[in-house]
């Protein structure tokens, strides 16, 4: 394959698949497609309507031929781009696409176009088309972290929750049993066998209560009740366990992507896992956008930034001087609590890394190698290419070569 051509392979790969790491044309990319699902979704829910049929049909149908050609150059392309993917990268272009295929994200996407395409050929119901399209819904599951962590949770916890369905079968075939022996004599309609009376079991057991199946006996009622605190048992154990799980995945997921804008700053490339990880105890992510004023000068400093990515600008009195991924500033006078020198204003979306001024000096006190290291990146900084000024450093502030700030 020609090397641009794999070029623009990566790229696409990229754009479809980092489009929340990466920004720009990646972040709008992903933002046509969500906007696409939601409007599909809209209108497929519309269409049901008989009365914005007869209004709107020509439009629905157009947004949905729009939305069926968009989805299908998706499909195409995250066949084209799997081989990209770093698992798949020695499976080949053919084999990686398989991959993707039959890969559960793979699947939906095929879920999302496949009928559709059929409905050109074949005789199909409309209301069996018009329900298939809201499988479009867990499209947005590649584009919402919320949603990727609620998937993992649950996938996690398969064979709890499949132990939790177990125990639910059990429980409503007791009742169900119960039930019947106390209540079909006395209302054969309704409990006059087992699976009727499991009707009446799952309704219970789930703290639904249609009030269509009523046991009218004492023994019944007796058997309804401890049904009913049995059912809540039910539901609590199945949703701790997923809020549980849940819970860790956001916390784990948050940890992933905190631990990689950590590892990028070249202040703590050369730490060691303890270390990091010590660091993103103390750490806050923030996200700035263009044009935000992240500091200002002579007010009290009371946080240091890393930039993660992205890019900023101090303003000095004399001079502007442009930061970016890697850089950090606010430091000193931080550490010589003092007031800021300069101006830092973020000129593009930014996300940055804030370490508080307390924060910073336990770090320092207790991690000498770390606190030799930001003192030794100032003076590298203010000896290259910022002659000698960047944001608040100060070349008298900081100490003598070999020395570090107590």
């Amino acid at each position: 394959m020609p090397v641009s051509l794999r070029h623009v392979r990566r790229r696409l790969y990229l754009v479809l698949d980092q489009g929340a790491e990466i920004g720009g044309i990646n972040a709008a990319v992903n933002g046509v497609l969500i906007s696409a699902v939601i409007v599909t979704l809209a209108a497929t829910v519309l269409q049901s309507v008989p009365t914005a049929t007869a209004a709107y049909g020509s439009a629905f149908e157009s947004i949905e031929h729009a939305a069926l050609a968009l989805f299908s150059m998706e499909y195409a392309v995250r066949l084209w781009v799997a081989v990209e993917y770093p698992p798949w990268r020695r499976l080949g272009a053919f084999r990686a696409a398989l991959r993707s295929s039959i890969s559960p994200a793979g699947l939906i996407d095929l879920a999302a176009i496949l009928p559709f395409w059929f409905s050109f050929f074949v005789a199909t119901d409309f209301r069996v088309v018009l329900v298939l399209r809201l499988i479009r819904f867990f499209k947005l599951g590649r584009y919402s972290p919320a949603m990727r962590s609620l998937f993992d949770a649950v996938y996690s916890e398969r064979r709890a929750l499949f132990g939790c369905f177990v125990i639910l079968l059990g429980a409503t075939l007791m009742a169900a049993g119960l039930m019947h022996l106390a209540e079909s004599a006395a209302q054969p309609e309704k409990f006059g066998t087992i699976p009727d009376a499991m009707w009446w079991a799952i309704v219970t057991l789930g703290t639904v209560g249609y009030g269509d199946a009523v046991p009218i006996t004492t023994v019944g009622r007796l058997i309804g009740g401890l049904t009913i605190f049995a059912g809540l048992l039910m539901v609590a154990l199945p949703v701790g366990i997923v809020a549980t799980t849940f819970a860790d995945e956001v916390h784990r997921r948050d940890f992933v992507v905190t631990w990689g804008l950590v590892a990028r700053i070249p202040l703590f490339s050369e730490l060691n896992a303890t270390q990091i990880a010590d660091i993103m105890k103390i750490l806050r992510a923030q996200k700035v956008e263009r044009g935000t004023t992240i500091a200002r000068r002579g007010e009290p400093a009371h946080s240091m930034y890393l930039i993660a990515d992205g890019e900023v600008e101090v303003r000095l009195r004399h001079k502007h001087v442009r930061l970016g991924a890697g850089d950090f500033f606010g430091e000193v006078a931080v550490l010589r609590k003092s007031l800021r020198s300069a101006t830092s204003v973020a000129l593009k979306a930014t996300r940055l890394l804030t370490l508080d001024a307390s924060d910073l000096h336990s770090l320092m006190d207790r991690e000498p190698q770390i606190a030799s290291r930001i003192w030794d990146a100032a003076r590298a900084k203010l000896g290259g290419e910022l002659d000698k000024t960047s944001s608040d450093l100060i070349a008298a502030e900081l100490p003598a070569e070999g020395t570090s700030e107590s």
